[in-house]
């Protein structure tokens, strides 16, 4: 079976846990060349020896320098830039009144400003690629409020403003679209349920809230990611595609 992503050259933030690295080993099996970004110094180098055609560089994405030294990266190895899939997170957990002003702005930063500064370094590529993509691990925490967490939803609707911005300035040459996931059983989700009296009640309570009456997998997540940086959505841009389970329903 031909790979989807044969001699194609992509950025996969976020790649060292949870959705990010199981669309980083999703797209490695469909033949994509990857420059992986993480934090974690040891579990990406135990990533990139286990896919073919992949090099992980540590760093913080926050940082603007970080996203630029991704990108040229991506040059210098493998030559070209075909996609981009962002998915780096943060919490920043605390009610407005009690939040840190600076898990306030890192929270922002990680999770909006470095979709603007990956996105600006790598635009000048993804314009020459036939088929440029960019991709956008936001959360359905985009449109629904969730207790102690105003950083994180107010960061991923902003991240959904940003992203129609850019496929409006960049078709048709880029396609820019965003996966906007309910609860997906990572490790961010039981972080997440840490702002909650009983977290294990309440991913279960998340849980049974689904139409589905169960939590999404990070290859659910992967599965849409891969579709969505093909030619097989190649008239898909702008859209912020919910993957959750129905719990936007009940």
């Amino acid at each position: 079976m031909k790979q989807k992503l044969k001699n194609s050259v992509g950025i996969i933030t976020g790649a060292t846990s949870g959705m990010g690295k199981a669309i980083a080993m999703v797209f490695a099996k469909e033949g994509a060349r990857l420059i992986l970004s993480g934090r974690n110094l040891e579990k990406g180098n135990e990533l990139a020896d286990q896919l073919k055609n992949s090099i992980f560089i540590p760093g913080d994405i926050s940082i603007p320098e970080t996203n630029k030294k991704l990108v040229k990266e991506a040059i210098d190895h493998f030559g070209k830039l075909d996609f981009i899939s962002l998915n780096a997170g943060a919490l920043g957990l605390g009610n407005v009144v009690d939040l840190p002003i600076e898990i306030w702005k890192n929270t922002l930063e990680t999770n909006l400003s470095s979709i603007f500064y990956l996105s600006k370094y790598a635009i000048p590529h993804l314009l020459h690629s036939e088929s440029g993509t960019i991709l956008i691990n936001a959360s359905i925490a985009a449109f629904k409020s969730f207790p102690q967490h105003p950083a994180y939803c107010a960061s991923k609707a902003a991240a959904l403003a940003l992203m129609k911005q850019l496929a409006v300035e960049y078709a048709p040459k880029v396609r820019v679209n965003a996966i906007c996931p309910g609860p997906v059983d990572t490790p961010l989700l039981w972080d997440s349920a840490k702002a909650f009296k009983n977290p294990e009640s309440a991913v279960e309570n998340a849980k049974n809230a689904t139409l589905l009456q169960r939590l999404g997998t990070p290859d659910d997540i992967a599965k849409l990611a891969l579709f969505l940086v093909t030619d097989d959505s190649s008239w898909i841009t702008g859209s912020a595609i919910t993957i959750d389970g129905g719990i936007l329903n009940t």
